[in-house]
């Protein structure tokens, strides 16, 4: 079943039928009384998108942002944006192999995943190259949808031309994010930072491993010395509202300001000094909204961490987005306002303490954002039993 997100479904209404936001609220509130609970609120928008002649999946070209999870038959175009090294894997008597890669358009980026005598195809590509892939399918993985190559599949390489300009995050606050928002840039307070929690890994693959009673275990495979990889929650607060945050191992690092080994060496001793200096502190994250279905709540899943984000350039910033006239005049205070939130509780927009960003480190101006690691795509597989990421 293709999950089409709600935000999608209005979107498109908007755009096709002209009406807004109030109508549209107003239409679906009508159709849920008219229908006597019958059905959910996607269901009536459905409904209403139907009545009013609205497609809500596009026959016409594919493009990446429009690919959704459940599709069976996804046929597109794209250039290959990042290429992973293959990896073997075994499940009981079967073995085979995997490739994932970045693929993107002008529209977007997703991962696309490559199995078997697929994976063994995608050897004879690189980075750069534009594809053609057809019959593939798609599927959610943490929340987002990737493309699978199946038996089906085919890929071949075209000679298109195809530019992706990188997309620069956007911001947003807080109250306005949605679960299907990526690459974008929040802001805030952190509030309260939880321990870090630990599982072991095959240090080869950097795939999770299972602890039985003569030892740790990849698949079949007895794993002699596991590594450990770690996942930690943090909350995070801009004023507007707070949201749980996750960092997966190089991030965490990146805000912990400590190397792998480092971090392995505090794993039993804790974390209490660490923890205690980030509470307070602003730190600025780009990323992914995930719906933790279980907890029933939005979380916000970090890819690249800005430790020390300079004032002056967030304030040239957001006076950047108001119109160039008066308007820039006027909202002069706000920048202050969203970078100046109370370390242990909501910020108030008329409290902003006027000097208290600038006591960050002067290197951050010039500080560089780390690169995407792959381990922060790291697969719902991969961490099936870690039922204490709701720390």
């Amino acid at each position: 079943m293709i999950k089409v997100p709600k935000e999608l479904i209005i979107d498109k209404i908007k755009e096709k039928s002209g009406l807004n936001d109030q109508q549209i609220k107003s239409k679906v509130k009508d159709k849920l009384d008219q229908l006597s609970g019958l059905i959910s609120e996607d269901g009536a928008l459905h409904i209403i998108a139907n009545e009013l002649g609205v497609k809500i999946l596009d026959d016409s070209k594919l493009q990446i942002k429009n690919v959704l999870s459940g599709m069976r038959s996804v046929n597109i175009t794209a250039k290959i944006v990042k290429l992973y090294e293959t990896r073997e894997f075994a499940k009981g008597n079967m073995k085979g192999k995997v490739t994932n890669l970045l693929i993107g358009d002008d529209t977007g980026v997703i991962r696309l995943v490559a199995w078997n005598d697929k994976a063994d195809l995608i050897k004879s590509l690189n980075e750069g190259d534009v594809i053609k892939i057809e019959d593939a399918y798609s599927r959610e993985n943490m929340g987002k949808a990737e493309i699978h190559l199946g038996d089906k599949a085919k890929v071949t390489k075209t000679e298109e031309k195809m530019e992706i300009r990188p997309k620069t995050a956007e911001r947003k606050s807080i109250k306005d994010l949605k679960e299907t928002d990526d690459n974008v840039d929040i802001m805030g307070t952190i509030l309260q930072v939880f321990d870090p929690r630990f599982f072991p890994i095959d240090p080869e693959t950097g795939k999770r491993v299972s602890e039985k009673e003569d030892g740790f275990y990849f698949n079949d495979k007895k794993i002699a010395t596991p590594d450990h990889s770690y996942v930690t929650n943090i909350i995070l607060d801009d004023g507007t509202e707070n949201i749980r945050v996750v960092l997966w191992k190089s991030q965490t690092q990146r805000l912990f300001g400590m190397s792998h080994d480092e971090m392995m060496s505090n794993k039993d001793m804790g974390f209490e000094q660490v923890k205690n200096d980030l509470l307070g502190k602003i730190v600025k994250f780009t990323g992914r909204v995930n719906k933790n279905q279980m907890f029933d709540r939005m979380e916000f899943i970090v890819q690249l961490v800005e430790p020390n984000p300079n004032p002056e350039d967030e304030i040239k910033r957001l006076q950047a987005e108001n119109t160039p006239s008066e308007a820039k005049t006027e909202s002069r205070p706000e920048p202050k306002a969203e970078l100046k939130p109370e370390p242990k509780s909501k910020a108030k927009e008329d409290k902003p303490k006027a000097e208290k960003p600038k006591a960050d480190k002067p290197k951050a101006k010039e500080e560089k954002p780390a690169a995407i690691d792959d381990d922060d795509e790291i697969s719902l597989e991969d961490i099936e039993s870690i039922d204490d990421l709701d720390i």
